[in-house]
């Protein structure tokens, strides 16, 4: 008895997590969709012409059933590849430009990857943002200005260095003009520096870090402006 109850208890859990991630996807689907109109066409179009193809090699080649049961499989791929790039870019695109945004696009970063928001914001908005991983700390700016994005770059890079001394630390501007990194390609940014510093010395840095005073331009600043139960894809999935 204990057992069935038991496998019936693991049904019901594994329904649960499929009904609640086709809510996900059926949510990212509605929010990109407000701004790609053709997510659909191209979401579908793709993956029926896969299909297609998969179903005339059937035919001229066989045997039928093979290429069918192939090509729903490849066309379910191909379908899900075009969906999550279009509904990436397509989201990216509504939060551009919001205070906030920047945090949003490192918080899709896999595991080994520690993002605090906003750990500097000064009255004009510009907000850094701090990730710790292998490369070591990573300082990710965004604002309306890239000349004081810098500056509140470098003031909070003297600010680790002080206590991180041996430690790598790179910075980044989020944003769409010259030497300055689109949000859709920011996770991509921070995941392609080169690793030098091993597990055991990146949570030796995050305890320094933890004891760090706050920085002098802590302003309140919206942690994000994804609206609620929707995420962008994670990680660097196929180009945002």
């Amino acid at each position: 008895m204990a057992r069935r109850s038991d496998s019936a208890d693991d049904t019901t859990g594994t329904k649960k997590q499929r009904f609640a991630r086709t809510r996900q996807i059926g949510q990212a689907y509605k929010l990109a969709s407000r701004t790609d109109k053709r997510l659909g066409l191209y979401t579908f179009g793709s993956a029926g012409l896969t299909l297609l193809v998969f179903v005339l090699l059937g035919v001229f080649v066989g045997p039928v059933w093979f290429w069918v049961v192939m090509g729903i499989t490849v066309a379910m791929l191909v379908g899900t590849i075009i969906f999550t790039r279009r509904a990436e870019r397509a989201v990216y695109s509504q939060i551009e430009g919001q205070p906030g945004a920047a945090a949003s696009a490192l918080q899709t970063l896999r595991r080994g990857w520690f993002v605090e928001p906003a750990i500097a914001v000064n009255r004009q908005q510009d907000v850094v943002h701090r990730v710790v991983g292998r490369p070591g700390i990573v300082l990710v700016g965004e604002g309306s200005s890239h000349g004081r994005v810098k500056n509140l770059l470098a003031q909070e890079h003297r600010r680790h260095a002080r206590i991180a001394t041996d430690v790598p630390i790179h910075e980044l501007v989020a944003g769409q003009g010259e030497d300055e990194v689109p949000l859709r390609k920011l996770g991509r940014s921070v995941q392609k520096l080169p690793k030098a510093i091993s597990p055991a010395e990146m949570t030796e840095v995050r305890n320094r870090l933890r004891a760090m005073p706050s920085g002098a331009n802590q302003l309140p600043i919206p942690k994000g402006p994804l609206p609620k139960n929707v995420k962008l894809p994670k990680g660097s999935m196929p180009p945002r």
